[in-house]
């Protein structure tokens, strides 16, 4: 995108402040992981630096899991529209994993991991396996659309800022909400 995401301007802000915002209103402690070569915008959150050689996604699971000595539910920085009721709902259930299923679609970068699945997350690492793979060998708890009714649009609380046109929709969307 010519710019690191995390910083990109969304309705005036830097994009990775939306998950933050979200999982401190969730109750949560937020922990921003990113790679160490990674420009951040001042966060008021702590920061844990990844090595830039592991490009693997489970590789920041793994970092927030080790930092955090405990569970997490993980947010993807580039996701500005999860609701923080639904993290809230995430970070009280258990299991080696919570998986959302949102729009059809299996969100490893939205749910809940505890240290227990942090062997097997490493074994997709080094095998360079799909997150998704590593998580359902995990066997997590699956939340599909009936308990994710009440949390909005599945469409909504999935999209992801991956390309300007995204950006662009995103900007949009923040402008039409009245609350955002």
């Amino acid at each position: 995108m010519g710019e690191p995401k995390a910083g990109l301007a969304l309705a005036g802000r830097p994009l990775i402040t939306y998950p933050v915002d979200a999982l401190a209103a969730a109750g949560l402690v937020p922990l921003v992981v990113a790679k160490e070569s990674s420009d951040l915008p001042d966060l008021e959150c702590p920061i844990v630096r990844e090595p830039d050689q592991r490009t693997h996604p489970a590789t920041g699971i793994l970092a927030a899991l080790d930092a955090a000595g405990g569970p997490v539910v993980v947010l993807a920085g580039d996701m500005p529209f999860v609701p923080a009721q639904l993290l809230a709902v995430l970070a009280r259930l258990s299991g080696p994993a919570v998986l959302p299923i949102l729009a059809g679609r299996a969100q490893p970068l939205l749910a809940r991991y505890e240290p227990s699945a942090a062997t097997r997350l490493e074994r997709a690492v080094e095998r360079d396996e799909p997150l998704l793979d590593a998580v359902r060998a995990i066997d997590p708890l699956v939340l599909g659309a009936d308990e994710l009714a009440g949390f909005g649009d599945p469409d909504l609380i999935a999209f992801n800022v991956n390309d300007r046109d995204d950006l662009a929709a995103a900007e949009r969307l923040v402008k039409a909400a009245p609350t955002r």
